[in-house]
């Protein structure tokens, strides 16, 4: 997975949707980071975020993707995006 940099533009869909944490940290796990992205993104974010990430970069995230980020319509969608119909099925916790 390629590593998406901090520039300010990045710097602020990481403060938008990983609020919780600093940038820094957010961008330094970029699957879990583009995670969030596909959950939350608009499609000018989606644009910014596509200067660094091509589609195979997209396929690795979902298949890397932590579980209870990305909602289901948003796994259905970016799957189907992807051409992954049906849609693999989405990531599950596991406890114990």
């Amino acid at each position: 997975m390629k590593t998406i940099p901090l520039t300010l533009e990045t710097e602020a869909l990481a403060r938008r949707f990983v609020w919780f944490e600093p940038p820094e940290e957010a961008l330094s796990d970029t699957d879990r980071f583009v995670a969030y992205a596909l959950a939350r993104a608009t499609h000018a974010d989606m644009k910014l975020l596509r200067r660094f990430l091509m589609d195979d970069d997209l396929r690795e995230a979902l298949d890397r993707a932590p579980p209870g980020i990305v909602d289901p319509r948003s796994w259905a969608y970016w799957n189907s995006v992807l051409g992954r119909y049906p849609a693999p099925a989405m990531p599950v916790r596991r406890f114990g």
